[in-house]
């Protein structure tokens, strides 16, 4: 068998595989903890928690959990921004045996009765800044028995004042709320179950159990979950150790958010794994970004291109300590080539483009560290295949010409969660091997570097976040002034594209409804980054014969605009 040209940039020491524990994620942390119980691990807006601190709250709650009659295989709905909370109830729930369900912090309660609908969940961790919205969606899902409500103030230095956060932390943080309302689920603190102190039974799980359930939308409208094993997640993780060279004395800047395959795998599950400390934002802001990286020596930051162009749009960088970085990546949009160049110019940094999806628990490519390009996928991962095919005959083609990717490699998920329909969709036989299908067409070059040259998939791309237009329709049809409507993209000057909807209206409501308070609804029924930036009211929709949308022919109409703008 002849050596796959990508062989040739293969990042040097780096395995071509790599054999993964066949145990759980809890482990990871419990080791940490054994080893090195009093050494800080998680740093968080002036706070220290040392791993010791951290495994003995994750088994107290898991044996509250236990109590509360969380069983092994049971799902947990876990709502929240990045913080320590989020940290240990991960690790909690795992050590109890459970599923991980890590929900969007910005879904409001219209998209959350999806989520306990769907997995059947009973359980249900979340802040108290955005509980009242899972509370909300009980009213509709009664299935619920046990939320559990923490506050985001508890992982705060007690007499902190926040003067060098931005306004809206200073006024969201430090906030205590009243427990919600959650229909006939008893509603919990974090804290007095913390005080309990119960040692959880810990049940034994192997890598091939079930213990992540992220959510990925798709041409449905109807969000699917990923079923990942402890072994898939372990595996990205692992590898992201070797192939971003993480060392036990780095520290790793995760502010990429956490319920997300890319912040979970990549920032925490490696940077735990790779025995390195973690320094966790709740969200993204720039100058405290800037001021972290500087502070603790950080050497990893796992991010999306958007981050990396805000931080690089001030004056103010000469104010900042930024030489500590040794690996600055990540994916989910292009980098564009000035704002690379400049990164390069000014702190010597080249910025590590990768490319993977909720299905591969993130990387399925990567671009080595000694030879990345921009714009670029990269080659496939550590023990990843991948071909480019015809997405109709699903031939591989030759080198240059676009097809779609498809992939295969230990990282792949298990399938949907109960939707065996999607899940035979999503994979192809070719040549007697199971391969899944990106949904991405790409090309690869000579030298084994792929690049995304279009989408099969109907799919908006706003700052990394994917924005399907079906879901999206699916929501704006709650509105009762709303008859139809067709989403499309539209460029965005920051955020790469946003999604704006053409939307008819009811008869009776034609000249009552503005675009103005359709976004408003939207932002009270929707997470913030899929409500439409601009909304259009139309008289039709275009259609085929048969009554079909022709979205495409919207979506061409709207290019053309803004071409001759």
């Amino acid at each position: 068998m002849s050596t796959p040209p990508h062989h040739r940039h293969w990042p040097p020491g780096v395995p071509f595989t790599i054999e993964v524990p066949d145990e759980s994620l809890w482990d990871g942390l419990a080791r940490r903890a054994t080893a090195t119980p009093d050494e800080p691990g998680l740093f968080f807006l002036g706070s220290a928690f040392t791993w010791g601190a951290l495994a003995r709250d994750a088994r107290h709650l898991a044996g509250a959990l236990q109590r509360l009659g969380l069983g092994a295989g049971d799902r947990v709905l876990l709502f929240s921004q990045n913080c320590p909370q989020f940290v240990v109830a991960f690790h909690a729930v795992l050590a109890a045996g459970g599923v991980v369900v890590p929900v969007n912090p910005m879904n409001k309660a219209d998209e959350l009765e999806h989520y306990l609908r769907d997995t059947g969940a009973r359980h249900a961790i979340a802040s108290s800044d955005i509980a009242a919205e899972l509370g909300r969606a009980t009213a509709a899902c009664p299935g619920l028995a046990h939320l559990v409500v923490f506050d985001l103030a508890d992982a705060l230095p007690t007499h902190t004042t926040g003067d060098d956060w931005p306004a809206t932390w200073r006024a969201w943080l430090p906030q205590r709320h009243p427990l919600p309302a959650a229909g006939a689920a008893a509603v919990h603190v974090w804290s007095a179950l913390l005080a309990r102190a119960i040692e959880p039974a810990l049940v034994p799980r192997r890598g091939d159990d079930l213990a992540l359930l992220p959510y990925t939308s798709g041409t449905t409208g109807h969000a699917k979950g990923c079923m990942h094993t402890h072994a898939t997640l372990l595996h990205n993780a692992l590898g992201s150790v070797r192939w971003q060279d993480m060392r036990p004395c780095d520290t790793h800047l995760i502010v990429a958010p956490m319920f997300h395959i890319t912040g979970l795998v990549v920032g925490l599950l490696a940077g735990l794994h790779s025995g390195g400390r973690l320094v966790v934002l709740p969200r993204w802001d720039r100058r405290v970004a800037a001021r972290a990286i500087g502070e603790h020596r950080v050497t990893h930051w796992a991010n999306i291109p958007t981050m990396v162009i805000d931080l690089l749009s001030g004056d103010d960088l000469d104010q900042y300590q930024l030489g500590s970085l040794r690996y600055i990546g990540g994916g989910g949009a292009s980098m564009p080539d000035a704002v690379g160049e400049r990164l390069q110019a000014q702190f010597g940094l080249r910025y590590v483009e990768g490319y993977g999806l909720t299905e591969t628990a993130a990387p399925t490519h990567c671009n080595p560290m000694h030879a990345p390009r921009l714009r670029c996928l990269g080659i496939p991962f550590i023990g990843t295949s991948a071909l480019v095919v015809d997405p109709d005959t699903l031939a591989p083609l030759p080198d240059g010409q676009a097809g779609e990717i498809v992939v295969r490699g230990p990282q792949l998920f298990k399938g949907y969660w109960a939707n065996e329909r999607a899940t035979a969709a999503a994979f192809v036989e070719i040549d007697g091997q199971r391969w899944f299908r990106t949904g991405d067409l790409g090309t690869r070059d000579a030298d084994g570097y792929y690049t995304i040259a279009d989408r099969l998939k109907r799919m908006i791309n706003a700052s990394g976040f994917k924005v399907w237009p079906a879901e999206v329709e699916s929501l704006l049809l709650r509105h009762p002034a709303i008859k139809e409507a067709c989403v499309i993209a539209m460029r965005d000057a920051y955020r790469g594209e946003s999604p704006k909807a053409l939307v008819v209206l009811h008869d009776a409501q034609r000249g009552r409804v503005t675009p103005e308070a359709i976004v408003a609804w939207a932002r009270e029924h929707m997470a913030a980054y899929k409500v439409p930036r601009e909304v259009a009211l139309v008289d039709e929709l275009p259609r085929t014969a048969s009554g079909k949308v022709l979205w495409r022919r919207a979506q061409a109409a709207q290019d053309a605009l803004e071409v001759s703008r």
